[in-house]
């Protein structure tokens, strides 16, 4: 007869494993659960409201499903209409209507404070390079290394030269499109200084998986400098 301590001690391994692949993804770099940035914060506040209410819904499914296996004839005196009426529509409205909520208020905070003129980048994607000019800094350029001021809103102009792409800096701000002939903007705002990642989050061909590049985000009062010796110095990161 099987031990079921050895059945338990054979389960522990896969577990364990998965839940340090699954824990290790909410770290990083590229980590949209370690926000720094006012509208990363609003979207990484929006997924755990929507876990914790996925949560509390499958644990009153689990209840009731429960209840049906160890207490056989539980609920029998309830009309199946009743059953479809509470728990296809009442019991989901509960969780639900609340979590909508919620999403509609996190999805005006990722919108653009009105009455605001704040500096512009323009981010220019091609086959598998990210170009980004600065109008405010004479126009100079740099290519996969954006430069960005510390607590200050920046608006990135997207486009591209070629096939659809997409830009994304997780830890700052939601993904735009980049798309040929048409200019995207996409506001955003670090928190403090420190080296990030963005990436191409759309497929664009066989060099997709290398287009990323780095994010520099200066003190204020260095940005201007910083950018003009990355731009003089040719600096190209990847």
């Amino acid at each position: 007869m099987r031990d079921p301590s050895k059945h338990h001690s054979c389960l522990r391994v896969p577990v364990q494993a998965g839940l340090f692949a699954a824990l290790s993804g909410c770290a990083g770099p590229l980590s949209t659960l370690t926000p720094s940035g006012r509208s990363a914060a609003s979207i990484a506040g929006l997924w755990w409201t929507m876990l914790a209410g996925s949560v509390v819904l499958f644990t009153l499914v689990l209840v009731l499903f429960l209840l049906v296996i160890y207490r056989p004839g539980w609920g029998s005196r309830v009309s199946a209409a009743r059953w479809v009426v509470l728990g296809g529509l009442v019991l989901p409205a509960v969780i639900l209507i609340p979590l909508i909520c919620y999403g509609l208020f996190a999805g005006e905070r990722l919108l653009p404070l009105p009455g605001m003129t704040p500096p512009r980048i323009e981010a220019i994607a091609k086959q598998w390079v990210w170009t980004f000019r600065y109008p405010d800094q004479g126009g100079v350029e740099t290519r996969n290394l954006l430069h960005l001021p510390a607590g200050t809103p920046v608006d990135i102009v997207v486009t591209s030269e070629d096939v659809l792409h997409s830009f994304w800096i997780p830890r700052f701000a939601g993904k735009i499109d980049a798309v040929p002939g048409h200019a995207n903007r996409l506001r955003v705002e670090a928190d403090q200084p420190g080296r990030y990642e963005g990436q191409c989050n759309q497929f664009c061909g066989v060099g997709h998986t290398g287009m990323h590049f780095a994010v520099i985000v200066d003190r204020p009062e260095d940005f201007a400098a910083a950018v003009k010796e990355a731009a003089a110095n040719g600096e190209v990161k990847k």
